[in-house]
């Protein structure tokens, strides 16, 4: 069995082939991504230079992802961070998604805890339908990226979706005004 405390080493051949070198095979971007969403830490290394290549691949699951039409970045939030790059913010800018990253990690981890425990609230009318629309907001939000996993499917996967895309637009809408 694999040790998943140590992140999964993939290596890039001259011919751009990415290698498992836990599992011996080839293995995709999407692959890549799923190991991720799964919770393992992964790093991409050239095999002939040993240079580090996780980020730039990291950056190219997130540019796929976004072009086909999974967004979760909208339009002037990767606005506000093509002008962190070209202005003196962006010292602040990794920092700042780095802490706001891990604020709704630990603020989805506290409210799936304090959701699923035994409270007054389990018996309230409703309960099911706001706990499945908090899971749905924060698959959303992480892009499954700590294994939450799927909401059940209800009668109102419309409206929590819907909800969620207005709750995320005044998120956004809320960063650019910070980023001015």
């Amino acid at each position: 069995m694999a040790d998943t405390s140590k992140p999964l080493l993939i290596k890039r051949y001259a011919s751009r082939r990415l290698y498992n070198t836990e599992t011996s095979d080839y293995v995709t971007l999407e692959d890549i991504a799923t190991f991720i969403r799964d919770g393992r830490e992964v790093q991409i290394v050239d095999l002939k230079s040993g240079d580090d290549l996780t980020r730039q691949y990291l950056l190219q699951i997130i540019a796929e992802h976004e072009s086909r039409g999974e967004s979760v970045l909208g339009v002037d939030l990767l606005t506000d961070l093509v002008r962190g790059y070209t202005s003196q913010a962006s010292s602040v800018v990794p920092q700042f998604l780095t802490a706001s990253f891990e604020m709704l990690r630990d603020g989805q981890s506290k409210a799936m805890e304090n959701m699923t425990q035994a409270n007054p609230m389990a018996n309230m009318p409703g309960f099911e339908a706001m706990q499945a629309q908090q899971q749905a907001f924060f698959n959303a939000m992480t892009g499954g990226m700590m294994g939450a996993t799927a909401p059940k499917e209800t009668d109102t996967a419309a409206d929590d979706l819907d909800t969620i895309k207005q709750q995320l637009a005044a998120m956004q809408e809320k960063l650019s005004k910070m980023g001015k």
